[in-house]
């Protein structure tokens, strides 16, 4: 789905794929606004730690006209003996991930029996 000030979609789910910073070019046609497709820069970059959650925020923004091409929200925690991490942008796409703390992720053993 696609409106006027949004990126068209290549790929919208990364998979466990998760951009802390920077950008997702292959899913970038070109600026809905100035129809250009260039590098796009990013701005308004903002960090929050939460009761342990870290947030990272920022835009991608059309590095001709300066128009806002995407908002980009990543963020992290630990939440039992795991590394969670998610993405959420128009343009990189949406994905999550989580790493366990520990030598041997317990969810990757086989059953003895």
């Amino acid at each position: 789905m696609r409106n006027a000030g949004s990126p068209a979609w290549h790929r919208n789910n990364m998979g466990n794929t998760c951009l802390e910073n920077g950008s997702y070019l292959m899913n970038y046609i070109g600026c809905a606004n100035c129809h250009q497709r260039d590098f796009v820069l990013i701005s308004n970059k903002a960090t929050e730690d939460d009761d342990g959650e870290e947030l990272v925020t920022y835009d991608h923004v059309c590095k001709n006209c300066d128009h806002i091409v995407a908002r980009h929200e990543y963020t992290f925690s630990v939440v039992d003996d795991y590394q969670e991490y998610t993405m959420l942008c128009m343009l990189c796409g949406k994905a999550e991930d989580s790493i366990s703390v520990l030598p041997d992720d317990p969810r990757q053993t086989a059953p003895l029996f």
